[in-house]
């Protein structure tokens, strides 16, 4: 299984680490700490090197609770640090962003991969991405950052979101945008309470039918506080090497993860003694 990232071919023989970039003052685990250039591209550059294979960088929280910025002030937090990680590494870049002016001038910058929360629903999204060549995630959130976990809501999650990524995928195929560009993310914790995250964990494998590869992001989220206590972000590890180790084992062929190293020794043991 591979992934078309623009010029970039990303093998998905063994599953993909995403290291998460946060060039935000405000973001859930990480705000705040990256929102210097040279302290980005350094973080970047010590992920890749703990085994990651794409650096994501965002320069707007989408944490629960979350006000929108505007695409001056994003361009403003992303570029810099874009074009200053593009000649310093192979890696794959991925822009997680939604708006259509970010994508188009991220990827004119240096970025592969596109990372949106909403699916290219935003209006003009998905012929920007159209244009710019470059892979793509689609991830499904039920509402808005600001107040998506007010009262989720479904009749079956793991079916719910299922159509909604098959409807994703579909009309980016009639967009232009192929499916070996596609990668499909069930957004775990946007719009979701702990049961449907359980959910969409136990029932993975039917995501991994809908084909493209499946990126998994559970990293440090709430989730764990509500089932082992409230523990801070930043102590959540063991939790999150457990869930990304089962999403492994379950089919996903990308995780997104803060603890690269930890991760990338995870996954690969998991990978290697899943079911063929």
């Amino acid at each position: 299984m591979k992934l078309i990232c623009r010029d970039r071919t990303l093998d998905l023989g063994r599953p993909a680490v995403m290291g998460v970039l946060n060039v935000t003052p405000d973001s859930f685990s990480d705000g705040g700490e990256h929102d210097d250039i040279d302290r980005a591209v350094r973080r970047a550059l010590s992920m890749v090197e703990e085994g990651a294979d794409i650096v994501d960088i965002g320069g707007e929280s989408t944490r629960p609770g979350a006000e929108p910025v505007d695409e001056a002030l994003e361009l403003e937090r992303v570029l810099p640090v874009i074009e200053a990680l593009r000649p310093r590494t192979g890696a794959v870049i991925s822009i997680d962003t939604v708006k259509p002016g970010v994508m188009r001038a991220a990827c004119a910058a240096g970025a592969d991969l596109i990372n949106d929360v909403r699916g290219l629903r935003e209006p003009g999204a998905l012929a920007a991405a159209a244009e710019t060549g470059a892979g793509v995630c689609l991830m499904h959130m039920q509402g808005r950052p600001r107040t998506m976990q007010s009262s989720p809501n479904y009749s079956d999650v793991v079916l719910d979101v299922r159509d909604f990524l098959t409807e994703r995928i579909e009309t980016c195929v009639r967009a232009g945008i192929p499916r070996e560009r596609l990668v499909v993310d069930p957004g775990f914790g946007f719009g979701k309470n702990l049961a449907h995250n359980l959910a969409l964990l136990r029932r993975l494998p039917e995501l991994v039918e809908l084909g493209p590869p499946l990126l998994v992001g559970v990293s440090r989220k709430s989730m764990f506080a509500h089932l082992l206590g409230d523990i801070p972000a930043k102590e959540r590890l063991p939790a999150s090497l457990a869930a990304a180790a089962i999403a492994v084992t379950r089919g996903a062929r990308l995780v997104r993860v803060h603890d690269v190293a930890a991760t990338r020794q995870a996954v690969d043991i998991a990978w290697e003694v899943r079911d063929p």
